[in-house]
């Protein structure tokens, strides 16, 4: 079985959840023996494996894509130009600058590619739809997220083969865009959906909240979690001193890091918890660095500006060092997330975590009994870094639990059957 991968690159600028588990699923599915080739567009593709072939090509690139948008001249441009803003070293630039991954300002685009062949990049549609067709000849093809749901009735057209999409917090992006564009692109969703033989939603919750949102009938969503590779995850010393509270991705305001900032201030109040330590890590782009600046200055005003440190090398061997130094970790996003890998990666490492009772966090942590689940975010936390007895108990709950069930091999096992399913 051949399956072709189609995944945005983030140019490995920040802690991309959905590019480690496009990454993460590619590498497990060639060691299953699948014939698995991954197709980066817009950004050069980060994911630890790096499993990117050489002689693959960028596909709508960001620069393209940007400059088709907004001049019609850029639409019918020669491949000889379009190829040099297409090359590696200024993707490398654009993925740096600032607003590059914020929805904001994106709607007009994000609608355009929705509408793929009927879009201003249909170029790019077509070009990607031939190189398929040459180079690849695929059994199924699978869309990283379904903001990528414009390629698949083209794609499908040309090559007669199954269209698989994956559903990762793409409700965090579209409700993000300015109106009226927002509903519009949810509205090319519902439109599309179709065209897309399954959906692979990364948690139940998240399958049910698309399910509602897109319309469509609920068991055309199979549920498969994310898997890492447990290679390397050493335990984490049950005894950490000083105690050390750990932030583990991307660092802007959504994500909250303001607000363990905000409890570790009052935590270094409590007696017995005076010598705790911050760490974070996970990388920042554009309006981020000042948030984190503003963050420090804030530390800084309050003497503990040496008592907290802000890491943006996330690379594979960064976090696994990381997170044996940690003794609790916390990624406050209220809203909650689709899934969440970095609680997975910290209990992997026997790190409990605590979590806002949002998203797919409950469903998580009651299949691995690794974590809280918080209402009041420093009393949980207080509760957890004053009781190592509790802490070491659900860091083992936690790590016997993702290395039973949350391996790169079981997500490429089931993966594999919702392949094997439709290719029949």
């Amino acid at each position: 079985m051949k399956v072709v991968h189609i995944v945005p690159g983030s140019g490995g600028t920040f802690y991309c959840q959905n590019c480690m588990r496009d990454g993460a699923l590619v590498t497990a599915l060639r060691r299953a023996g699948v014939d698995a080739v991954m197709v980066p567009m817009y950004l050069p593709m980060f994911s630890d494996g790096e499993p990117v072939q050489a002689d693959v090509p960028v596909f709508f690139g960001g620069i393209n894509v940007w400059l088709q948008q907004q001049f019609p001249f850029f639409r019918k441009t020669p491949r000889w130009l379009d190829r040099l803003f297409d090359s590696q070293w200024m993707l490398n630039r654009v993925a740096k600058l600032e607003g590059t991954t914020s929805p904001v300002e994106l709607g007009p685009m994000t609608l355009s590619m929705l509408e793929g062949s009927e879009g201003n990049q249909r170029k790019e549609v077509e070009r990607l739809v031939a190189w398929l067709a040459e180079h690849e000849k695929p059994d199924v093809v699978h869309l990283s997220n379904a903001l990528l749901i414009g390629l698949a009735g083209a794609i499908k057209e040309a090559l007669n083969v199954p269209v698989v999409c994956s559903l990762q917090d793409e409700d965090g992006w579209l409700d993000g865009i300015a109106s009226p564009f927002g509903e519009a692109c949810w509205d090319a969703i519902r439109a599309r959906a179709g065209d897309v033989d399954r959906f692979v939603a990364v948690s139940a919750w998240f399958a049910d909240r698309m399910s509602e949102r897109l319309m469509i009938p609920r068991d055309l969503i199979d549920v498969v979690h994310i898997g890492i590779d447990l290679t390397g995850y050493d335990p984490a010393p049950f005894a950490v001193d000083p105690p050390v509270l750990g932030f583990l991705s991307r660092m802007n305001p959504v994500l909250g890091l303001d607000k363990l900032v905000d409890a570790f201030i009052a935590l270094k109040k409590i007696q017995g918890l005076e010598k705790l330590k911050l760490r974070a890590m996970g990388g920042a782009v554009g309006e981020d660095r000042e948030y984190v600046s503003s963050l420090k200055k804030k530390l800084a005003k309050l003497g503990l500006e040496s008592e907290a440190e802000f890491i943006e090398d996330f690379g594979r061997e960064h976090r696994l060092a990381f997170l044996k130094s940690l003794s609790v970790m916390c990624v406050p996003v209220e809203q909650g997330e689709a899934f969440g890998t970095y609680i997975i990666e910290a209990m992997a490492a026997g790190v409990p975590v605590v979590q806002p009772h949002a998203g797919a966090f409950p469903e998580l942590i009651e299949q691995t009994g690794g974590g809280l689940l918080y209402d009041d975010l420093e009393e949980t936390l207080e509760d957890l870094l004053t009781n190592p007895r509790l802490a070491r108990q659900l860091g083992q709950n936690g790590r016997e639990s993702v290395l039973e069930i949350f391996g790169i091999e079981s997500m490429a096992r089931n993966m594999v059957s919702v392949y094997g399913d439709l290719a029949k």
